[in-house]
């Protein structure tokens, strides 16, 4: 990356300073249309391509090899299909062992556009964010020409991956343009991180748990005649499923294994007091109800309280957890 590019994003360089190497892993599975396409269009600033050929039935990989002469590109083959996020971190996983300093991804169908790297790449070289990823809903007008169904999708998706992952200040979850430090990303274990549509919303979660942080960069995504391998009836459950499983390990780990503090009374407190007011006034209804009398106004307060005690102490754990997200870069600790 030049330096005139990198002071252009916020990245002071200097003579003692090497060049940055950054590293480009694009998963290819059925984009033969586009793929050479998003080639031609990485800028001089990128060192390594590399195209993460996941057993694609239309044999990308190879296409790749015959019709692209750039000598950054390396064609990486999976075995077997792993999904986007299999491939994915094939891809870094080869791009972190060939040195590279930062690793970026970016789908090989051409909605997104290889000229605003040097902005997801500018925060992690300034030492101001460990993983930067893209971010559709910043700007009103791109949310006005987003399709209705994928927008309500993502608007849902990202309140759930706002539970589960622990990063409030995050929209747009399943955005596939990300890059990572190569140093945090080996701090990652690999091996739990989910290989196919939920592996975005699981890096992040995962990215949690080792105190990484995380900024959104603004995107405009490009529609056009790609088919998307997304089938959602049979995802959707995948996805709450994950959601629900991230949401209770990232409690677990974070207010009872990691700390245990204010906020964990707080939380446990809260439950406690709904669920035993809800019982309570469950069975106060119940025995009233079979004697054919009504419940005393008394007994409708003692059940009532508790619940609204509850609430508010959930109210003050989840302002906790949201001014807990990370704040403190990790790379500058490692």
């Amino acid at each position: 990356m030049s330096e005139n590019t990198l002071s252009q994003y916020g990245f002071a360089t200097g003579a003692a300073r090497r060049s940055p190497r950054i590293a480009v892993v694009i998963p290819s599975y059925r984009v033969r249309t586009h793929i050479l396409e998003v080639l031609r269009r990485i800028g001089p600033e990128v060192t390594t391509v590399y195209v993460v050929d996941d057993k694609c039935p239309d044999a990308s990989g190879e296409y790749v090899r015959e019709h692209c002469a750039d000598p950054r590109v390396t064609v990486v083959f999976n075995a077997h299909n792993e999904g986007v996020g299999g491939a994915t971190l094939a891809g870094f996983a080869r791009a972190a062992e060939d040195g590279a300093d930062v690793i970026v991804k970016i789908d090989g169908d051409g909605q997104m556009d290889p000229g605003l790297l040097p902005r997801f790449v500018a925060p992690i070289l300034a030492g101001r964010a460990d993983f930067t990823k893209g971010n559709r809903f910043y700007n009103p007008e791109d949310v006005i020409a987003m399709p209705p169904v994928r927008l309500l999708g993502n608007a849902a998706l990202s309140f759930m991956s706002k539970l589960s992952t622990g990063y409030w200040h995050v929209f747009d979850p399943t955005n596939g343009y990300l890059a990572i430090d190569a140093r945090v990303f080996a701090l990652l274990p690999r091996h739990k991180i989910a290989r196919r549509y939920f592996f975005e919303t699981d890096l992040l979660f995962r990215l949690n748990t080792i105190r990484a942080v995380v900024q959104d960069i603004p995107m405009a995504a490009v529609y056009g005649d790609e088919v998307s391998n997304l089938h959602i009836r049979r995802e959707v459950g995948r996805f709450f499923a994950g959601h629900c499983r991230n949401f209770l390990k990232r409690l677990v780990y974070n207010y009872f294994v990691r700390d245990f503090g204010l906020a964990s009374v707080q939380m446990v407190g809260g439950l406690l007091a709904i669920a035993g007011g809800g019982l309570f006034g469950a069975l106060k209804w119940y025995e009233n109800a079979a004697a054919g009398v009504h419940t005393p106004a008394g007994t409708v307060m003692i059940a009532t309280l508790p619940i609204i005690l509850g609430f508010q102490l959930l109210l003050s754990f989840l302002g906790y957890d949201i001014a807990a997200a990370p704040s403190d870069p990790l790379q500058a600790r490692i």
